[in-house]
């Protein structure tokens, strides 16, 4: 073996400083090679969930197997309700081939999974890569010491979706020992968030390269001065087979939307000043919305260079007791809470589906989205920068209970890996520490409050928020968030059908929040369901007719508590239909919806299939 792989290796054990996970971006001196396709699937025995690590399936060709597109959740994509509702371990696997001349030109080969739902074990060639858990974020594993060059390679992915009390969101398994009921072994999966745990690859599978000594991870802060853009940037390097003291050389260019160099600086951090700069604004807020420049960095080492180039707004966020701003200008959230998932492919990215949605938000005359209720794909982050879309970014914390040392701990880690992977996005405007809460609870006190200390020590220059559903009396939490983002549905959940007090309930709560934590208001979930197509009059729950006179008497009070100054924003929930697991007199939400993109419609497709129409209604599917 040559000298520098040995040297890789020894370094590779060495080092355990924290990572970045910067996107992978070709360019001069990096590679990207995608992964996605059909993949060999397969299920473990539910009697013997041991059995793939038993027998070493990551070691060898997998013997059983059905095809399965990556990326997608695996739950829609067979007619088998096994495969929909399997709880466990499953298998993933393919082939892969990598170039000699990585070998010879001793490239750095880095194996990446944008998400995995929820746990999973990585190995190449019959060798762990790594684990990782966590459903929402991308984890990557240096794989260089372990490819044939010039030949096959094979990569064996095991995922489990099993959720646990301090896993984020929280579930459960229960084994009834009722064996009237149930047969011997038999188990329930539990768990409270209101939609479906969707499990599998859900986002690209990336191979990259990049030379032996690299551009690991970018900062990017950015303010504004009149017309002047600033943007203050650190750049941090690894180098893996040099002596560390040797310091590379680092040139730092700006590049307008059109290609032209703006400027250019030198040193691993500094300042770049940008005269008349374009500044990055919401959508229908400025002509040009979503100005991206792009910031190329340039890592000179004795061994050669490295480039990324990455996309950067400028702008500044600023908040006080009433309002929101960007650019030093009054900001009014107009939007949606959204989930990720759709017909067949569950949570699985894709593309048309994501510029589809992005023109319907755009069609709505809407500037924003919260990312209900995990982080979403990088690529839907991509398209809000450019568009100009805000983001309110949720972590998977849904619902959650039981304040135990042992969630704050994961809890932490993942706000710590959220805020690394989309801390230089312009869209992103604001963070949300989890949905809905119990945080009526004494002990939700000193959670959240560690919670906001962490994200604000990581980023002090976005809002830090959770979204309750708690009054303004009981909640414990809320008074260390810096916006109040509430969750109510007047005339819906309570006083169901009774429209006519939409106006007075909402206007009295909001003030009354206001009043109590003097802090900007912004009500990220309101409204009704529906079922496409029907209509009564008068209007009458679940009707198209009831949806629209709840939404219009909301209106009528968001456009008065306007007026008194501390309402930032109003998000209609939810922007499109979404999965929900099988069960009684469970929520389930729809839309104001077009009806291309029904997971459930009581409608049909273009082709004429029926969808399930029950599956929108309060009753047992």
């Amino acid at each position: 073996m040559e000298t520098w792989l040995v040297l890789l290796t020894f370094c590779t054990i060495l080092h355990t400083t924290v990572c970045g996970i910067l996107y992978p971006r070709e360019s001069e001196s990096r590679e990207v090679v995608p992964l996605d396709g059909i993949w060999k699937f397969c299920t473990s025995p539910a009697e013997d969930q041991e059995k793939g690590f038993r027998n070493k399936w990551f070691s060898t060709d997998l013997e059983e197997w059905i095809p399965m597109p990556v990326p997608s959740s695996y739950n829609d994509i067979t007619v088998n309700s096994v495969v929909r509702d399997f709880i466990g371990w499953t298998w993933y696997q393919r082939q892969f081939y990598t170039p000699k001349r990585w070998w010879l030109d001793k490239q750095r080969v880095v194996l990446r999974f944008g998400s995995v739902h929820y746990t999973a074990i990585v190995w190449v060639n019959g060798k762990k890569a790594c684990k990782h858990s966590g459903g929402h974020l991308p984890f990557e594993a240096d794989i260089t010491t372990l490819l044939f060059y010039g030949t096959a390679n094979l990569v064996t992915v095991a995922v489990n979706s099993t959720l646990t009390l301090s896993t984020l969101p929280q579930g459960y398994v229960q084994h009834p020992n009722d064996t009237r009921r149930y047969p011997p072994g038999y188990a329930l999966f539990h768990y409270d968030f209101d939609f479906f745990n969707y499990a599998g690859i859900h986002r690209p599978v990336y191979l990259y390269t990049t030379p032996q000594t690299y551009i690991d991870d970018i900062t990017v802060t950015t303010d504004i001065h009149e017309d002047v853009g600033i943007v203050k940037y650190t750049v941090e390097y690894q180098n893996k087979l040099r002596d560390p003291s040797s310091v590379p050389q680092c040139t730092v260019t700006v590049f307008a939307k059109d290609g032209t160099k703006v400027t250019s600086v030198t040193g691993v951090s500094g300042k770049v000043h940008i005269p008349k700069a374009n500044f990055w604004w919401p959508y229908l807020t400025n002509p040009s919305p979503g100005y991206l420049y792009t910031l190329e960095i340039c890592l000179t080492s004795e061994i050669g260079k490295d480039v990324y180039r990455l996309p950067v707004g400028v702008r500044k966020i600023a908040w006080n007791s009433t309002t929101f701003f960007i650019n030093n200008m009054p900001t009014y959230f107009r939007g949606f809470g959204k989930h990720e998932d759709s017909n067949l492919r569950g949570k699985g990215l894709d593309y048309a589906l994501l510029i589809r949605d992005y023109n319907l938000i755009a069609w709505l005359g809407a500037n924003a989205y919260r990312t209900s209720h995990y982080p979403y794909a990088e690529e839907a982050l991509d398209m809000a920068d450019a568009l100009g879309i805000m983001i309110i970014d949720e972590s998977p914390a849904c619902t959650i209970d039981n304040f135990s040392e042992e969630l704050l701990q994961k809890h932490k880690e993942v706000m710590t890996d959220f805020v690394r992977r989309d801390k230089n996005r312009p869209s992103v405007v604001m963070w949300s520490l989890a949905n809905e809460p119990s945080s009526f609870r004494n002990e939700s006190r000193e959670y959240f409050s560690a919670l906001v200390n962490l994200t604000k020590s990581l980023d002090p220059t976005r809002p830090v928020t959770f979204v309750t559903s708690q009054t303004v009396d009981e909640d414990k939490a809320v008074q260390f968030m810096d916006i109040i983002c509430i969750n109510r549905y007047p005339a819906w959940y309570s006083d169901s059908g009774r429209t006519d007090l939409i106006q007075l309930q909402v206007k009295n709560e909001l003030v009354a929040w206001h009043l109590k934590f003097n802090k900007p208001v912004l009500v990220t979930e309101y409204g009704a369901g529906s079922v496409i197509g029907m209509h009564t009059a008068p209007s009458s729950m679940w009707t198209e007719d009831y949806q629209v006179v709840t939404l219009t008497e909301h209106f009528k009070a968001f456009d008065t508590l306007y007026k008194e100054g501390f309402l930032i924003g109003e998000m209609i929930w939810n922007f499109a239909d979404f999965a929900t697991p099988q069960v009684c007199f469970y929520r389930i939400y729809s839309s104001w919806r077009v009806q291309e993109r029904s997971v459930y419609s009581g409608t049909t497709t273009k082709n004429g299939s029926p969808y399930h129409p029950l599956a929108l209604l309060d009753t047992c599917t």
